[in-house]
């Protein structure tokens, strides 16, 4: 890609414009308030503000896996714990054993890397790895003693189990309620799709939106277990509707998608959309779904990371050392600034970093407004970083600058809990911090080219072309196997789901070898009609099935 289109990418209009918050904003939202509030009050009450910082790291878990189903959920959470808590373990040990501010912002920096490449590796979801980072990163400058580790680890995994169990208890009166979002969430965006009008780019957004609610939904069905309740199967059916109507929009009815999905997100049972898939092909599409994109060996799934995690290792540290060469005194606050911008592509890095400045800036407007608030009891500390919180998590997505608005308060608050700190001075720094932070890693992200998203894009059309060779073989035979028809039409929607997020991360790169976009856009087109084709053929099998069904029925 040349520089001056690379220039006309990073153009971005309406980049602090108002985004619609996430379909299920209120669930990180109530979890790390219940999660945090218990430890916060708790040491109010016994006086002992000064170890909030602790167990309010690990309720920070509460944070995460909130669109995943139960049955994974409470493996997937186990797991964001134990990484909260060791990353915590391993900063306080260091801080402990050395207080050389450069080691210190050398070994965050190296576990701001190590948390982004897991993070995107498992993609584990939102928040991703910035509170990993933050809680790390401001450990690592914490006062320590080897003797207070033991203690203070404790405190976070008591904070973890909690922020755990917050997150698993609503599955006891509500155990279908990440599917049924999930579904809900494919119906609304199948209905948009399905009722989109305007040029070709438009739809073409639609229908990329629609098919990754939908790969997402069949990949929740999935990880919800081999559970086979009626309750379970009427949603897959659910979701073979929105299917549908994704592949044949002009045949759907969007106010009876919509119906359904707002059916779901209440309380009443799960709406009737025909015969519930029978037992024996109740796992059949989702399994196909997720075996569509064959995983890649570990190590190529790492190489293909490794830029984003070099550019965050190299502008993590250098905005470290930066803030370091300014006497600012917390290079921590710019490390993790700078952790925080890193995304998908050099496009959406840039503007994560104009939402970050921006956000960074109200955000310590606003914590002048109410630290005099703060300041005039510990209740109303607490009372005033819980506020902060809720706001925060209830932000997390697409209003990201807002989500930062509420982050800055937030995170200053947490260093009142130890001692009254002078307002001014911690204004002036988290402004410096936040500048020295974006410009330094920004710098770090034009200077490491990620040139493997260019391969990225490769392996995914190499892909579709297989998927759609082989489904368009199976349609040419006069009889398919119906399962094997299914399997492969689910393999190759997956396929141009992958394909469709690969094009989108190597367009918002630089310094990239000349993309093949005709060969994309043959690719997405020609599959959607091969997927077209294919649910026809179902369709028409379906009922000469249910035909011979009714006529032995009626025999009989």
């Amino acid at each position: 890609m040349s520089t001056s289109a690379a220039l006309r990418r990073l153009a971005l209009p309406g980049i602090l414009r108002f985004g619609r918050p996430s379909h299920i904003w209120f669930k990180p939202a109530l979890s790390v308030l219940a999660a945090t509030a218990l430890p916060a009050l708790a040491l109010l009450v016994l006086d002992r503000l000064d170890l909030a910082m602790y167990p309010v790291a690990g309720a920070m878990s509460a944070l995460y896996c909130h669109n995943r189903p139960y049955a994974a959920r409470y493996q997937a959470l186990a797991w964001v714990v134990l990484g909260m808590v060791g990353g915590l373990a391993v900063a306080l040990l260091t801080a402990a054993l050395t207080t050389n501010a450069a080691v210190l912002v050398a070994v965050g920096a190296l576990m701001a890397a190590v948390q982004k490449a897991v993070c995107d590796a498992t993609r584990i979801g939102p928040p991703a790895s910035v509170v990993l980072t933050f809680i790390s990163s401001t450990a690592l400058f914490l006062p320590q003693t080897p003797a207070q580790v033991p203690g203070h680890i404790g405190l976070a995994l008591l904070g973890g189990v909690w922020a755990w169990l917050v997150c698993m208890a609503p599955g006891l009166l509500r155990p279908h309620g990440p599917e049924r979002r999930a579904t809900a969430h494919a119906l609304d965006m199948a209905a948009a799709y399905a009722a989109v009008s305007g040029t070709a780019e438009i739809q073409a957004k639609a229908r990329a939106a629609a098919a990754a609610a939908v790969h997402a939904a069949w990949q929740c069905l999935l990880a919800a277990g081999a559970r086979r309740d009626l309750t379970r199967r009427s949603l897959i059916r659910l979701v073979v509707c929105a299917e549908a109507a994704v592949t044949a929009p002009g045949d759907a009815d969007p106010e009876r998608l919509q119906a359904w999905a707002r059916k779901l997100r209440s309380s009443d049972p799960v709406p009737y959309a025909g015969r519930p898939v029978p037992d024996g092909e109740e796992l059949l599409g989702v399994d196909a779904e997720m075996t569509a994109s064959p995983r890649a060996a570990w190590w190529s799934q790492h190489n293909l990371l490794a830029p984003i995690a070099v550019r965050t290792a190299i502008g993590c540290a250098l905005a470290g050392y930066a803030s370091l060469a300014l006497g600012i005194g917390r290079p921590y606050w710019a490390l993790v600034t700078a952790a925080s911008l890193y995304q998908a592509n050099l496009t959406l890095t840039r503007r994560r970093a104009v939402e970050r400045v921006v956000g960074n800036l109200i955000g310590v407007l606003v914590f002048a407004v109410i630290v005099p608030l703060a300041h005039l009891h510990p209740a109303a500390l607490v009372l005033c970083f819980l506020a902060t919180c809720f706001a925060a998590a209830a932000l997390i997505g697409p209003n990201y600058w807002l989500h930062t608005v509420c982050v800055t308060p937030m995170a200053l608050l947490i260093t009142e809990f130890a001692r009254t700190q002078d307002s001014v001075q911690l204004i002036t720094g988290r402004i410096t911090d936040t500048l020295v932070g974006t410009l330094v890693g920004f710098a770090a992200a034009l200077a490491v080219t990620n040139r493997r998203a260019g391969d990225r894009l490769e392996h995914a059309l190499t892909a579709v072309e297989h998927a759609h060779a082989h489904t368009a073989a199976l349609l040419a035979e006069p009889d398919p196997v119906p399962s094997a028809l299914n399997l492969s039409r689910r393999r190759l929607g997956a396929a141009l789901v992958e394909l469709r997020v690969s094009a989108d991360t190597a367009a918002g790169e630089w310094w990239q070898r000349a993309l093949p976009s005709d060969r994309v856009v043959h690719a997405e087109q020609s599959g959607h009609q091969t997927l077209a084709e294919a649910l026809r053929r179902q369709r028409l099998a379906s009922l000469d099935q249910d035909a011979g069904t009714t006529g032995q029925d009626t025999r009989a």
